[in-house]
């Protein structure tokens, strides 16, 4: 990542598209981990506010891995009846001092609890990748990020961990009762 970001630290983070025109925000996260190439993030009722101006609220935490070396990110939505994944393809993710920016390129893997999973707009990354002319090399780092984290699933690497996510809630949920205690 560029700038530092301390443990603890709310940060925003901001997915543009390849064309540099902003996609979507969340108004807040909360880093609870700083690893090499990798910035673990929390969102939790969070406001995040769509390039239409819709603007929606986040129901549940998140567990949030942006990456400064791979061309996706995770998210972890821990509900009720299990975790959720939602993985966006999209660029390295860098920390400007301002906000965890990407760049998102359509495509996307959801994850359910019981690790079976679904490619999501794969119509809208053709229709963007013509209209936008993503360069062919690209397309390939693109199309074999998804293959990469197909492989990540199947294998239950990490972030697709169910105790690796519960560490990271547990550590979220205990440093949150301490800030109430003082």
């Amino acid at each position: 990542m560029e700038k530092e970001l301390a443990i603890g630290e709310s940060v925003f983070v901001q997915s543009y598209k390849h064309d540099g025109k902003l996609h979507r925000t969340w108004s807040k996260g909360l880093v609870i981990d700083i690893q090499p190439h990798t910035l673990v993030v929390v969102t939790d009722h969070t406001w995040v506010v769509e390039s239409d101006g819709r603007k929606w609220l986040t129901k549940e935490p998140a567990i949030c891995f942006f990456f400064d070396d791979r061309f996706f990110n995770v998210i972890s939505m821990v509900r009720k009846n299990g975790i959720y994944y939602y993985c966006n393809i999209a660029s390295p993710s860098l920390y400007d001092g301002e906000a965890i920016k990407n760049i998102d390129y359509d495509l996307d893997l959801k994850v359910y609890p019981d690790m079976s999973y679904i490619v999501l707009d794969e119509n809208e990354y053709e229709e963007h990748a013509k209209k936008m002319q993503y360069p062919m090399e690209l397309k390939e780092i693109l199309e074999r990020s998804l293959d990469d984290l197909i492989e990540m699933v199947e294998r239950g690497e990490k972030p697709f961990d169910f105790d690796y996510i519960n560490d990271y809630l547990f550590k979220y949920f205990k440093d949150q009762l301490a800030l109430k205690e003082k």
